[in-house]
């Protein structure tokens, strides 16, 4: 990790999600999966954890 080089990732710094927008998911288990499965990434790929934590 010594001779790590840092490389930009472009991110829309502007979009948040929103409570009242979208349709809401009917079965509760794809939305649990969906949500671990990201949680899982966020562990693993920390290059992507930031995107997801916004």
């Amino acid at each position: 990790m010594s001779s790590c080089k840092p490389s930009p990732n472009p991110v829309d710094t502007k979009a948040k999600l929103s409570g009242i927008s979208g349709n809401p998911y009917h079965d509760p288990t794809e939305y649990r999966s969906l949500a671990g499965a990201l949680q899982y990434l966020t562990f693993t790929r920390p290059d992507i954890s930031y995107a997801v934590q916004q």
